[in-house]
């Protein structure tokens, strides 16, 4: 069945918004410590999910407040925080291909911590990964940015962390989506910003620059994109909400390589290709596996 046109639109949105949002996520480095940046995105972003979640009609206040912290700890603290940090240091072309090696350290996370088997296709996904993170970091390079990239290796698997986690908290008693998200940003975006005070980052500059970064970041990228996501996981297989995760680092790459002037060496390029290819083969076998689950469910 093909996607009805407010559910592509929404995908192509979202793909767009979340790649983007890298250009911006650099600009605002130049004037804010990293946890200082991640948490005031974070804690605007969450007041505007938790007033969404408010004029929702579903319930407001946390009942699961302890799965909510720590889920807010990994996946806000840790995950927005390592990322802004990586890309604080490094070309944010580069660092947004290394964070959105998540779905790799997923698979990874899954086999060993659910049991779930990495078949056929899935090793030759991991494999292209590897070498991609190889290519990109280039460990044999004095001169490549070895602390930027294992930040933003460390953000991937944060992230992989979190999609285990959540997993296990919608198999043990499902939360609703916006909820969920709204609170867990909300709480960890509070870490971070404490998190900056006491590691002593230097003030924020409160220039044009870092404002309308952090417009964006906060109310475009994070509210608005965590809101386009909650949509899509309601409307999507799961197979095909992967897509997106495919074409971000794609975007991130396009417009942060043309707006900040970031040049992509022979071996990024082969390395993002790798990792790009490695993104293709996972969603083909996740949307293969999703048409042969729904052929197998007899009509109604």
């Amino acid at each position: 069945m093909p996607l009805r046109a407010p559910v592509a639109i929404a995908l192509l949105l979202l793909s767009v918004t979340w790649g983007y949002s890298w250009v911006f996520l650099k600009l605002g480095s130049y004037d804010s410590g990293p946890f200082s940046y991640a948490g005031l995105r974070c804690f605007l972003g969450s007041i505007c999910l938790l007033v969404a979640l408010r004029f929702s009609g579903k319930p407001f206040f946390p009942k699961r407040f302890r799965e909510l912290l720590i889920l807010g700890v990994v996946n806000t603290t840790g995950l927005v925080g390592a990322s802004q940090w990586a890309v604080s240091l490094g070309p944010a072309s580069r660092t947004s291909i290394v964070v959105f090696t998540m779905p790799f350290w997923t698979l990874l996370l899954a086999r060993i911590v659910l049991g779930e088997r990495v078949r056929g296709v899935q090793w030759i996904a991991v494999a292209a990964a590897a070498l991609g993170l190889i290519a990109v970091i280039q460990p044999w390079s004095l001169e490549s940015q070895l602390a930027a990239n294992s930040i933003a290796i460390g953000a991937a698997f944060l992230w992989a962390t979190s999609a285990v986690m959540i997993k296990y908290i919608q198999l043990r008693e499902p939360m609703d989506l916006l909820h969920l998200t709204a609170w867990q940003m909300a709480l960890g975006s509070i870490l971070l910003l404490l998190l900056a005070n006491v590691s002593g980052e230097p003030p924020i500059v409160w220039t044009e620059r870092f404002m309308i970064s952090l417009g964006f970041t906060a109310f475009i990228s994070t509210a608005l994109g965590w809101c386009l996501w909650v949509y899509l996981l309601d409307y999507l297989p799961a197979g095909t909400a992967g897509m997106a995760i495919l074409l971000i680092p794609v975007v991130a790459v396009i417009s942060t390589s043309y707006h900040l002037g970031e040049p992509l060496a022979s071996g990024d390029i082969t390395g993002i290709s790798l990792i790009v290819g490695g993104l293709v083969l996972l969603t083909y076998k996740a949307i293969v596996e999703h048409r042969s689950a729904t052929s197998d469910v007899p009509p109604e």
